[in-house]
């Protein structure tokens, strides 16, 4: 009898730890660091999301294509950096290629898209620059170099029929500097800077 008493006590003792624990860290715990979330970093906190006329139209944390349905680059948007992400983006599926530098399919890829960027912009391929023809880690960076966007100026400003120094002074004016100044490069948010560009008139 006394060991059954001591076996119910030690279960229902495990059974209190079991239903206190599940309390604190399943929803008080969460519900604390949503709370916070939203109330100190709400934009942050919700994906930070990027809305154009009243719609939501992306994330400025995640890269998109603007292509047209059948994967060609629109001329009168600034292009993205390459995404080795399922088709594209994916955010379900974030990775990169994997190949190394000296990969047959790599090097084929690379050429690939340089000989488009060369047609379409009208430029040799010292011109351009590497993130213009190389996925990122992730395959979802939403950014890309200055360069690579001063370099589609002339193709842009010519699709919309905008002056070059206009586009040019956009692009500039969304150059983002190195984190804390001295962390990684300065780069170009896309998305926000597509989405400037469609206020834009000559």
């Amino acid at each position: 009898m006394a060991t059954r008493r001591g076996t119910l006590r030690q279960t229902w003792t495990a059974l209190r730890a079991l239903l206190l624990l599940t309390a604190v860290t399943g929803l008080v715990f969460p519900l604390v660091i949503t709370l916070i979330g939203q109330v100190a970093l709400p934009a942050q906190s919700n994906g930070s999301l990027v809305s154009s006329g009243g719609k939501v139209v992306g994330s400025a944390l995640i890269g998109q294509s603007f292509t047209d349905k059948k994967g060609n680059p629109l001329p009168e948007w600034f292009q993205s950096r390459p995404s080795a992400a399922g088709n594209g983006y994916d955010s379900s599926a974030s990775s990169g290629s994997n190949l190394g530098p000296n990969n047959p399919d790599l090097v084929k890829a690379i050429q690939a898209r340089q000989a488009t960027i060369e047609k379409s912009d009208g430029v040799t391929a010292s011109q351009i620059p590497a993130d213009a023809v190389t996925a990122s880690g992730s395959g979802l960076d939403p950014h890309i170099s200055p360069a690579y966007a001063l370099e589609q100026v002339s193709r842009v400003a010519s699709a919309r029929g905008l002056s070059k120094s206009s586009v040019t002074t956009l692009v500039e004016s969304f150059i983002q500097g190195r984190d804390l100044g001295y962390l990684g490069e300065p780069t170009v948010n896309v998305l926000r800077l597509n989405i400037a560009l469609a206020k834009l008139t000559s």
